[in-house]
């Protein structure tokens, strides 16, 4: 069922813009007028299909993962009610606020009641359905359990919805510091300094090291602020272009892995996608190989990929999974000896949803490890520059007060 969006003037004279859901452009003039507008402006809207891949975190093109994982528990729930899928998209169309996905509900409505199905329309919408989404969908098709997989779905969103929000929050406080403390030196260094440098120049005595020093960052980011910000700018540039390089990735990556205590985090986030997805979509019927090609193109990190290429070569030529981890040394003892384990016993499923329930925990704790190590740094770093300033300042006007 079409949407339009339209732009109208209701009986008080206020503008009025919104979006109607029906059968065709008639019919929305009719319910428009109905209503009580004036209509200025109507138009149908189309879901646009892209080609980019999603990603686990986001999926993109102006549909929150929230929206999504509510949408997708509907649906599981009305599929469960024994509604068809055409009734049930048809019915989510007029619940969802996204618009985007509003239009995007709409197109798929539109070609599953022309035939194809649910998964297939779901490919034509990659921005907004991930590999993983639409692999489990299908999966679910095939089997006959795709309110399951929906459920499953809408689960998992949830999960990497709710990490991505630990990690924002525990950044947050480090950054507001950071930022604030960045905007009082300068106001210090171009503002404070000047002055109190004119006085110390005036007596014509021989000032401290520091308080020189004190006073050339000052004169520079007075007079050559432009060449700083230039400079900021020119290398973080250069710097991301050379990340984007596989070279550079690849050196980046490594050493993300080295970092004391983030190489650590970078490790179990990634152990922990690694485990859950796999496990979530093996749960769902689809196949081992198919299943490390998506977690594979799911992970961030070069050297974590690689070992997992590594470990769907491995399955494809008959032998486990493990050895290619154990090899890669990126995935903890623990987490490959449970996953051998899991091979032998036929119940791999149930322990990559263990190992990622465990690391999402370790992973939790670590991020507040993090955010305790942080805040007393940048602290320190506010407290040094500030006793910097206040011993440049203090020493010569000591000074000035012994001529006196």
């Amino acid at each position: 069922m079409p949407i339009f969006t339209y732009k109208g003037m209701d009986r008080t004279g206020k503008e009025v813009k919104n979006t109607i859901n029906v059968e065709s452009i008639v019919a929305a003039k009719q319910k428009i007028k109905s209503l009580g507008i004036m209509l200025i402006d109507i138009k149908e809207q189309k879901a646009q299909g892209t080609s980019a891949g999603g990603s686990v975190f986001s999926f993109g093109s102006g549909v929150s993962v929230e929206d999504l994982s509510m949408m997708t528990r509907q649906l599981a729930t009305l599929i469960k009610a024994k509604i068809q899928i055409v009734e049930a998209l048809a019915a989510l169309v007029d619940q969802v606020e996204s618009v985007t996905l509003r239009l995007v509900l709409a197109d798929l409505r539109q070609k599953v009641n022309e035939g194809a199905s649910l998964g297939k329309a779901l490919a034509d919408h990659p921005k907004v359905f991930n590999s993983v989404y639409i692999n489990m969908v299908e999966a679910g098709e095939a089997s006959g359990t795709l309110e399951i997989v929906l459920l499953r779905l809408a689960d998992f969103s949830e999960a990497q919805v709710k990490l991505r929000n630990k990690i924002k929050g525990a950044m947050t406080y480090p950054v507001i510091m950071g930022i604030f403390g960045f905007a009082m030196m300068n106001v210090i260094f171009i503002f404070v300094i000047p002055k109190m440098a004119k006085i110390f120049t005036s007596t014509r005595k021989e000032l401290p090291l520091i308080t020189k020093i004190c006073i050339w960052i000052s004169d520079f980011l007075t007079n050559y602020w432009w060449l700083l910000i230039a400079s900021i700018i020119g290398i973080v540039y250069l710097t991301l272009k050379y990340i984007a390089s596989p070279k550079g990735m690849a050196q980046w990556h490594s050493l993300q892995l080295k970092i004391p205590v983030l190489g650590m985090l970078v490790k179990m986030i990634n152990v922990s996608r690694f485990c859950s997805t796999l496990g979530t979509l093996l749960n769902s019927g689809v196949p081992i190989l198919t299943s490390l090609t998506i977690v594979k193109n799911l992970i961030p990190n070069v050297h974590m990929k690689d070992a997992v290429e590594k470990a769907r070569i491995s399955v494809s030529e008959g032998a486990t999974l493990t050895a290619p981890l154990i090899q890669s040394g990126h995935f903890p003892p623990l987490v490959t000896h449970m996953i051998r384990l899991g091979e032998k016993s036929g119940e791999l499923e149930p322990m990559l949803k263990i190992i990622s329930e465990n690391y999402e925990d370790q992973v939790e704790s670590k991020i507040g490890g993090l955010t305790s190590i942080l805040e007393p740094i940048m602290m320190i770093f506010l407290g040094g520059a500030v006793g910097f300033i206040v011993f440049a300042v203090v020493i010569p006007m000591m000074d000035l007060n012994k001529l006196d």
